[in-house]
């Protein structure tokens, strides 16, 4: 008798747990459709932007740089660091359409790009608040700037080799940076602050910003 008494009260729990269960997976479903939407949309407005570049102050002509990475950071910060090197990936991927490096070039922007979301999201989803997404940027930059250094050492300057001798490379930095006379030289004070600069612009870029399209990217109305 007292287990059919009780019987209606453990079915209207499952029931209810049952109902709780679907709204959470459908919620789950959603927030992971707007993550992989967003994513695409921060893919291609970085693939966008790769295409602006301007030239790199005190270096040779062949060195360029670009915003492109700003808006995986914005990702990273929004959806974690994974959505914030999916979208250095896949814009990556789409400039292998029109590579001139034979993919080596994107190969080392996706590894420097990566270095700077991946490390800046996963210290901001830790405590998102203003100074930790100022501590954040700050060492998500500094992580690159040296990423970039030893991307160049090993990737970049052997590639550029295949065009230019060596010490015809070196010469071309050194007309800007007097006492750059080796390849370390180059790496250590070109490659690196200038990588390091370019991580605190776009992270001053993304302060600025991220806010404002908290709402868009999060589908909230303010």
């Amino acid at each position: 008798m007292q287990l059919s008494l009780t019987s209606p009260e453990i079915r209207r729990k499952s029931t209810h747990c049952n109902g709780k269960t679907v709204i959470t997976q459908k919620r789950t479903i959603s927030r992971n459709v707007r993550t992989l939407t967003a994513v695409a949309v921060l893919s291609a407005v970085s693939f966008l932007l790769a295409f602006f570049e301007f030239p790199v102050p005190l270096s040779p002509s062949f060195a360029r740089m670009d915003l492109s990475d700003l808006p995986a950071l914005i990702g990273a910060f929004a959806y974690g660091p994974l959505a914030g090197i999916m979208t250095e990936l896949i814009k990556n991927v789409l400039q292998l359409l029109s590579s001139s490096t034979g993919g080596v070039g994107e190969l080392a922007n996706f590894i420097m790009g990566s270095s700077f979301v991946g490390i800046a999201g996963l210290i901001y989803q830790a405590h998102k608040t203003k100074k930790r997404a100022l501590a954040a940027c700050l060492a998500g930059s500094l992580v690159m700037g040296i990423v970039a250094a030893a991307v160049n050492y090993f990737i970049l300057l052997p590639v550029f080799e295949t065009f230019m001798p060596l010490e015809q490379l070196i010469a071309s930095f050194g007309a800007f940076i007097p006492f750059i006379r080796t390849k370390l030289d180059v790496v250590l004070f070109n490659a690196f602050p200038f990588n390091l600069l370019k991580g605190l612009a776009i992270s001053m870029v993304t302060m600025l910003l991220y806010k404002r399209l908290t709402p868009v990217l999060k589908g909230r109305q303010n």
